[in-house]
């Protein structure tokens, strides 16, 4: 500041010893800034005093030094927004694009969340090439929609035409789409008032991922429509969930304004503070308890999640903490279980519960279990406490039996691959 002094009353005095007016230019470390026109009094000659007026426009030169204050402001920001990780990820995917790597043309900002939640290299790339393929599946699907309109649209002129613009009479009237959603919507609304709760415990939002909360919200869905369709619904519950949580967020992204008018009690509480916990029954796989009826008069909670990491114990352990009972589907009893976990979806519980309601048979309900999971259906009714337990030491011989031949085999492997030289150890 005190260079600036010294250099105005430098250039003040110049100006007055010439009298004339300049154009004043001060050089900056980045930019030149021209400074506003100096003004003197145009009488000033020789027979004039010494104290001329002198005048100099501060409010201009304020102005110019202020907007040379924000273009450096802007172009520190348009910086510090090219070196932000969402810059360097779109950056990246531009190349794999340009490189033929397999990338979705539109990706949302959720989708870029995701990508900067990816530790490395390999997931970005993996979780790209997953956007990729659903982008073009639904490209696909868009595509043969649009056909399949037009060759309904062809199909329907061609019957007029050849039908003289007349279509043919019937007897039978016609059931349009809307009448059944009526019939489907007074059933739920009926089972809301006299139907029996069914529970989803909401509460495991922390323990999936973006895209498992993605496949519960659908097998959720196709829950909702499986009972809406049925001939006596339940009167569905869902508890713990937040508003504006992941769960709420991703219901109404996909329902829209349906959401609104879903047959379905949403609440934020607890189901222990809204039922009775004598009558709740909570159902899962790592239950010990077996069950062995459909009971009417109690009420089923599920748990809501799918978990593809397989976290045995996760539900069960919510259940005892609210010391509430527990059970499981007889899978080992009724199906001849192959290898694997006994999880089932979210809507492949929902049909299994309804059929239960409806018919009360264990083989009519089972069929919804996935035939790839076992090897058909064990009538053990009839079989006695002696034969049950030889079938359960067979399996379990099997299963040791097949544990061992893994084993055996994985050891055989590990030993060639001890013994077999590397080609940079082969000399000779």
């Amino acid at each position: 500041m005190h260079l600036f002094n010294i250099i105005r009353r430098s250039v003040f005095q110049l100006a007055a010893s010439d009298g004339t007016k300049r154009r004043l230019f001060l050089i900056m470390p980045s930019r030149v800034i021209t400074c506003r026109t100096l003004v003197l009094s145009a009488w000033l000659n020789k027979d004039s005093s010494q104290s001329a007026t002198e005048k100099l426009d501060l409010d201009g030169w304020k102005h110019v030094m202020r907007s040379a204050q924000q273009e450096e402001a802007t172009e520190r920001t348009s910086q510090s927004e090219e070196d932000s990780p969402l810059a360097v990820t779109r950056e990246l995917i531009e190349m794999w694009r340009l490189s033929g790597r397999l990338v979705p043309e539109n990706i949302s900002e959720e989708d870029f969340k995701t990508l900067n939640e990816c530790p490395t290299k390999s997931s970005i790339r993996k979780y790209l090439k997953f956007l990729a393929i659903k982008e073009n599946r639904k490209k696909a699907d868009r595509e043969k929609k649009e056909k399949r309109n037009e060759a309904n649209k062809e199909r329907m002129l061609n019957t007029q035409e050849n039908a003289g613009g007349e279509l043919p009479n019937t007897f039978l009237p016609k059931f349009w789409t809307r009448s059944q959603d009526a019939v489907y919507n007074w059933r739920a609304a009926q089972s809301m008032i006299f139907g029996q709760p069914l529970v989803y415990d909401m509460n495991y939002e922390n323990y999936m991922s973006r895209r498992e909360m993605e496949n519960t919200v659908k097998q959720l869905m196709e829950s909702e429509g499986a009972n809406r369709r049925a001939l006596d619904p339940f009167h569905l519950h869902y508890c713990n969930l937040q508003a504006g949580g992941p769960y709420h967020k991703e219901f109404v992204k996909r329902y829209g304004e349906a959401w609104d008018k879903l047959f379905v009690t949403v609440t934020e509480k607890s189901y222990v503070e809204v039922f009775p916990k004598d009558q709740l029954v909570y159902l899962t796989a790592d239950s010990p308890n077996v069950m062995k009826t459909f009971e009417h008069d109690k009420i089923y909670v599920i748990g809501s999640i799918v978990d593809k990491s397989m976290k045995t114990g996760l539900s069960l352990a919510n259940a005892k903490r609210l010391d509430l009972a527990t059970a499981r589907l007889p899978l080992d009893r009724c199906l001849q279980w192959a290898e694997g976990a006994k999880n089932l979806t979210l809507d492949q519980m929902m049909r299994i519960l309804l059929t239960l309601k409806d018919t009360g048979n264990w083989k009519e309900a089972l069929q919804f279990v996935p035939q790839r999971k076992h090897e058909g259906f064990v009538d053990m009714s009839s079989w006695s406490k002696q034969q049950i337990d030889t079938w359960k030491k067979t399996k379990l011989h099997e299963k040791m039996a097949g544990q061992r031949k893994a084993h055996k085999q994985f050891a055989q492997n590990f030993s060639r691959r001890q013994t077999q030289k590397n080609w940079w150890e082969d000399v000779s």
